[in-house]
């Protein structure tokens, strides 16, 4: 006990400085691995084939990034007033803008570039909400800044600690919305002596009533997480210890982190299916891993991302990235089985759909697209950022992805 309390103690100074960079990823996994992804991949496909012609599905997210003055970006970090500071690369004094011209493009299509007005003539009425951490809300700043080129949204609530924000478009009637999570499961940092120690204790019972409460309201939810699995964590189920992730007791189970992710996307995806007061439509999309790009270091020990255009390698594909991401989608894909075999005997729960919007291979590739130095965080000088996005950038494109899903929803009912 004397140990790990003096090894708690050590680590007190960097956990608190953590605390203020909310994601990270101790293991950049800066090698990659150059191997055919379609080996363990499961296909996507939202673009419908001519049988006629016997025309292929298109796979919206096996592609490349080709070089387009512009890119897919409808705005500018002038025209989007609502750009938070830390993700305005330029205004915190990035010179550098190749990293914006660049376009993905479908191996066996093309993506069409994103229209406000469109998507908010399919979500009149509607709630979309973002459930996960900051790349999730990363994800929402991107949306929102497309869309308030169309019509200046109303910002409409927000808690103290700017993790749930409501933002309505009064002319769509539409409501956009981040429901924060660190796990999307149950989870409790322990505190030691009133002091954070940076270890964390899951429910996989229980999911996160941040975002739980809130779900019978919602039309369209887009689920997303991983980075906060890098850290010590304790595992419960039903009041028992069942293992952990990042730590060195002998008579505990040790578990990788991605099947720490894997559990809590489960448990996620089955709270959904099985909700009883929520739309019976409610479409729920996972959004896959977002991966990081720390070369010569990690987040607090010099880590950097300083490329300034996207890696020439079409599928360059990190091993462990990718199984995160493959258990991502085996989860969904699960959750999608269990419905259609209790269709037989719930015909309510027919009417929920399950999708999959694919980022983790074509961001694989754009380790140019982060903010680096450019995050302008006073408190943490001379640490990069190289989870998050900067705005305008490569993120956009998961609205052109989020677009073509809404466009071809058809392809997503079980």
């Amino acid at each position: 006990m004397g140990k790990l309390a003096a090894l708690l103690f050590s680590s007190l100074a960097l956990t608190t400085i953590f605390s203020f960079f909310i994601l990270y990823s101790p293991n950049p996994l800066k090698n990659f691995t150059k191997r055919d992804p379609d080996h363990h991949d499961q296909k996507y496909s939202f673009i419908k084939p001519d049988h006629q012609k016997e025309k292929e599905y298109c796979d919206l997210f096996k592609g490349h990034w080709v070089g387009e003055v512009g890119g897919s970006s409808g705005y500018t970090n002038s025209s989007c007033g609502t750009i938070p500071k830390s993700k305005n690369c330029f205004w915190n004094g990035r010179q550098d803008r190749e990293f914006l011209n660049w376009r993905w493009k479908p191996e066996k299509c093309d993506l069409p570039r994103f229209n406000g007005k469109s998507f908010l003539r399919i979500l009149r009425g509607k709630n979309l909400a973002f459930i996960g951490d900051s790349v999730a809300r990363n994800h929402l700043d991107s949306l929102l800044c497309l869309l308030s080129q169309e019509e200046i949204p109303i910002d409409a609530y927000k808690d103290p600690e700017d993790r749930h924000r409501i933002w309505y478009f009064e002319n769509h009637d539409f409501t956009l919305t981040i429901l924060w999570s660190k796990f999307l499961v149950n989870g409790n940092e322990r505190m030691i002596n009133g002091s954070s120690s940076g270890i964390f204790d899951l429910h996989l019972d229980k999911v996160d009533d941040k975002w739980a409460r809130h779900l019978p309201i919602i039309d369209y939810a887009i689920i997303s997480n991983a980075h906060w699995f890098f850290r010590p964590i304790y595992l419960h189920k039903n009041a028992n210890l069942i293992g952990c992730v990042y730590c060195n007791d002998p008579n505990v189970t040790k578990f990788d982190v991605i099947e720490a992710i894997g559990m809590s996307f489960r448990s996620a995806f089955e709270y959904i299916s099985q909700c009883k007061e929520c739309n019976n439509n409610l479409v729920t999309l996972l959004r896959t891993f977002s991966p990081s790009h720390f070369e010569n270091g990690s987040w607090n020990t010099g880590g950097s991302c300083n490329k300034t255009s996207p890696y020439n390698d079409r599928y360059h594909v990190g091993s462990y990235e990718w199984e995160l991401r493959s258990t991502q989608v085996k989860e969904i894909e699960r959750v999608r089985r269990l419905l259609l075999l209790q269709g037989n005997y719930n015909k309510k729960q027919l009417g929920k759909k399950f999708g999959v919007l694919d980022v983790t291979r074509a961001m694989l590739m754009r380790a140019d697209g982060h903010p680096g130095a450019y995050w302008g965080n006073k408190w943490m000088k001379g640490y990069n950022d190289c989870v998050h996005w900067c705005l305008p950038g490569p993120i956009d494109l998961w609205n052109d992805f989020l677009m073509a899903i809404l466009t071809n929803g058809s392809d997503l009912i079980l």
